[in-house]
């Protein structure tokens, strides 16, 4: 299988879901479906690095594995590059330096910073030196525009080199609007836009979380490429109430 930085690159469709909880067996149901990528959620849920490393190994590269951090944070990043994601989504990104760090964190030098510590990723220590050889190549840096204020920075953070693809957050963005949860208001919808826009101008690919179904394909339609619909939880709430309501009725 092709590294997913190459994935992203190509511009292809990738379809992911959102994990939550620590559960290995979830994650094998998700990648036995046939989505792309987990997008493994260290940031809001109760998960640590342990947690997402055994998401990872149950899913045994079938599919990415790609940690939202809780933080643009040195630690967090090395950790999860170091149980062997297939690269990390940095939230609350608002400036070009702060896109500059994350990109710091995530490469070896010369590129940036990165530690070179042995574990997971590196087969523990086994392909150390080939490992660190491939990976500023493999690793997909993924930043989160959630922020309206990253939305008036969008084209100097585009600027920054390194970053692999973009990922709108707008829950969080409709919040710093004064809009909390509003995602659909004209307003939260017109910051998006401006984002996509900037994306589209630049080629820089462009994702973006949905709850639903039919705004997963119309972003989609729109030029997003890399899209994480619903999450592990909300499955399970919408084919609970649907079963109990099927057989009450």
């Amino acid at each position: 299988m092709d590294p997913f930085r190459k994935l992203l690159k190509k511009g292809n469709l990738l379809l992911g879901t959102l994990i939550s909880l620590a559960s290995p067996e979830i994650a094998e149901i998700m990648a036995d479906a046939g989505f792309d990528w987990l997008f493994i959620d260290i940031e809001h849920s109760p998960m640590d690095v342990m947690d997402a490393q055994h998401i990872l190994q149950a899913i045994g590269g079938r599919l990415a594995g790609i940690i939202r951090v809780p933080l643009n944070d040195e630690i967090w990043i090395k950790k999860s590059l170091d149980i062997g994601a297939s690269g990390v989504m940095i939230p609350l990104v608002l400036t070009a330096e702060d896109a500059r760090r994350a990109v710091r964190y995530c490469k070896y030098p010369p590129q940036g910073m990165r530690s070179i510590g042995v574990g997971r990723a590196h087969h523990y220590g086994e392909t150390l030196q080939q490992t660190i050889n491939t990976a500023n190549e493999e690793t997909a840096v993924i930043i989160q525009i959630e922020h309206i204020t990253a939305v008036e920075n969008i084209d100097a953070i585009l600027a920054v080199e390194g970053i692999d693809a973009i990922l709108v957050g707008p829950y969080d963005l409709s919040a710093s609007m004064g809009l909390n949860g509003k995602v659909m208001d004209p307003q939260v919808q017109r910051s998006i836009e401006r984002v996509r826009n900037a994306c589209l101008q630049k080629k820089m690919p462009l994702g973006i979380f949905t709850a639903s179904v039919e705004q997963a394909r119309e972003y989609a339609n729109r030029g997003f490429s890399l899209i994480a619909v619903s999450t592990d939880t909300l499955m399970l709430i919408e084919a609970a109430h649907g079963i109990v309501k099927s057989v009450r009725a």
